[in-house]
């Protein structure tokens, strides 16, 4: 019993080998209460995240366009540790930390090739909350 632990734990142990991926793509999901940026390699796999919470703010501080930028700068370093040199973005959603997150993407030194807004719109789908009294 105590033999095939072992063998889980190293196998567990080892780390996967990084391959070098110089062109990825950046999605940015800049919700009114968070920012979320996901960087995948052009297969669509996921090389590396981070969000606003992730970067340690909480609350109503999440959403704010210095938050963003830090994920944002956060998750662009990880993956230019991987190779990553060259970017596609996708941004969705209403946030106020899209335009802050695709500056830090560009301060951090990815060269973003093209943005393309996502954010879906609805043909008088859902109703909309109510607006609020304060």
């Amino acid at each position: 019993m105590a033999e095939k632990r072992k063998v889980a734990v190293a196998a567990r142990a080892r780390r996967r080998e990084r391959k070098s991926v110089p062109r990825g793509t950046v999605y940015i999901q800049s919700s009114f209460n968070n920012t979320i940026v996901t960087i995948t390699d052009l297969d669509g796999n996921v090389l590396t995240w981070s969000s606003s919470g992730a970067a340690g703010f909480k609350g109503s501080r999440k959403s704010t366009p210095y938050a963003a930028s830090l994920a944002a700068d956060s998750a662009a370093k990880k993956a230019m540790e991987q190779g990553m040199r060259q970017v596609q973005v996708f941004v969705k959603g209403p946030g106020s930390g899209r335009e802050a997150a695709i500056r830090s993407l560009q301060a951090a030194g990815l060269d973003v090739s093209s943005i393309v807004d996502r954010t879906p719109i609805p043909h008088n789908g859902c109703r909309p909350p109510k607006k609020r009294r304060v």
